[in-house]
């Protein structure tokens, strides 16, 4: 079952647009499934900004 999506608004380079386009034409991949995935790896790269769980256990610290 898939998951229910929001939609929005983004405002992409007109270059972004067109090889997204030829990446679909290519690919039969939708290119809102390409936007996601890079929503995605966004997220995950600054994942260290994002709030989280806190660890149980202070994280180890080195002496000397």
């Amino acid at each position: 079952m898939a998951r229910k999506k929001v939609s929005t608004t983004i405002y992409i380079e007109p270059e972004q647009l067109e090889l997204l386009k030829l990446l679909n034409e290519r690919t039969k991949v939708p290119m809102a499934e390409y936007i996601r995935e890079g929503i995605d790896l966004v997220l995950k790269r600054h994942q260290d900004k994002l709030p989280g769980q806190l660890p149980l256990e202070p994280p180890a610290t080195s002496k000397g």
